[in-house]
């Protein structure tokens, strides 16, 4: 309270309302800002217009002067460079085949080397005669592949002809083996059926035989079973060789009456015994709940207490405050009366409007 006594009456760092002043210069800061801003957008703008009218200039004058220098090559190819007096003007001649002469007058015309390629096979002047016999020895080399190939199928139908002999012969000989084969397979089968039906002859026997044993054996074993006393459920039999009180677990039939009442006996004194602590604990919860209460309406009192305690040091502390105020107030006037009644009139008329302004 005091701390915040101070900042209150503490005319130097109290701020009451908004700095109007400092508002209107940040405004003003920023609208001189954005004014700098749009200066220098509109100066980039102009800048940029600028070089693209420099830069078409530039364009247009590049391509007048490609246009001139091409004009003056083609000028110049015109005047002084004809094709007439090239080197290779031999070669793009359009006269030049009414000028040359023929490429060989002869098959040993001496132009007509290997590098020339002016003569290659099969293009001598003699090209008729060739061909004909050419042709006659064609034909002469066909009639002699025609004999030929007449000749040879003679001989391979000869060859087929014994070789399907062959075959008949083969096939004959070989059905001949199989039916000899199937006759003592059929046999060997015979033999062999003959045989599994004496064994299972013999099985059938033997299995009759030991079906007959085993139920004569199970019906020994329970004669013996029923007879015995682990069927029937003798309890003597589980009296271990130690003394009563000792039971062998393999042979334990069950408990007798009396034991099953006595073990009734304990469990219900074991209930009763539960019912007991249960209600021993529902008291002693309910005493804990009955305790638990008091102390929280114990504490609900106190809580309220200490309010209305708060709330009058509140409203006295509110009075002294209020007082101080006063007393400051006052002591602030008179020290204001007592500065303007040891000043001079003229000082203190100046004094006045300075305040007052």
């Amino acid at each position: 309270d005091l701390l915040r006594r101070d900042r209150i009456f503490n005319a130097r760092i109290r701020t009451i309302g908004i700095d109007k002043d400092a508002l209107d210069a940040q405004v003003k800061e920023k609208k001189i800002r954005e004014a700098a801003e749009k200066a220098e957008h509109e100066r980039f703008a102009h800048d940029m217009k600028k070089n693209d009218k420099f830069m078409c200039l530039l364009e247009e004058r590049q391509k007048n002067e490609i246009r001139d220098i091409n004009r003056a090559l083609t000028e110049f190819h015109k005047n002084f460079q004809k094709p007439e007096t090239r080197r290779e003007f031999d070669l793009n001649d359009p006269q030049a085949l009414k000028k040359d002469r023929p490429a060989r007058v002869s098959d040993d015309d001496p132009r007509c080397t290997v590098s020339g390629m002016q003569k290659f096979m099969g293009e001598d002047l003699n090209y008729d005669q060739r061909m004909k016999f050419q042709k006659e020895q064609l034909r002469e080399w066909f009639l002699q592949q025609q004999k030929d190939l007449k000749n040879a199928l003679a001989d391979q139908k000869l060859t087929d002809d014994l070789y399907d002999k062959f075959r008949i012969e083969l096939d004959r000989k070989i059905m001949e083996e199989q039916r000899k084969e199937e006759e003592s397979r059929r046999a060997v089968c015979t033999a062999t059926k003959n045989f599994n039906r004496i064994q299972v002859a013999e099985l059938d026997h033997k299995n009759e035989l030991e079906k007959a044993q085993k139920m004569k054996d199970d019906m020994d074993e329970i004669t013996c079973l029923l007879r015995g006393d682990f069927l029937s459920e003798n309890p003597d039999q589980a009296i271990s060789p130690w003394g009563k009180h000792n039971v062998l677990v393999n042979r334990w039939k069950g408990m007798t009456q009396e034991q099953l009442m006595a073990i009734r006996e304990f469990q219900k004194e074991q209930a009763l015994e539960k019912q007991r602590v249960r209600e021993q604990e529902r008291r002693r919860d309910a005493e804990w709940d009955r305790q638990r209460l008091q102390a929280a309406r114990a504490q609900l009192l106190w809580e309220r207490q200490q309010q209305r305690q708060n709330q009058v040091q509140r409203r006295d502390l509110d009075a002294v405050n209020a007082g101080l105020s006063e007393e400051q107030k006052a002591k602030n006037i008179y020290l204001k009366e007592e500065e303007y009644s040891n000043i001079p009139t003229e000082e203190f008329y100046a004094q006045f409007n300075t305040t007052t302004r």
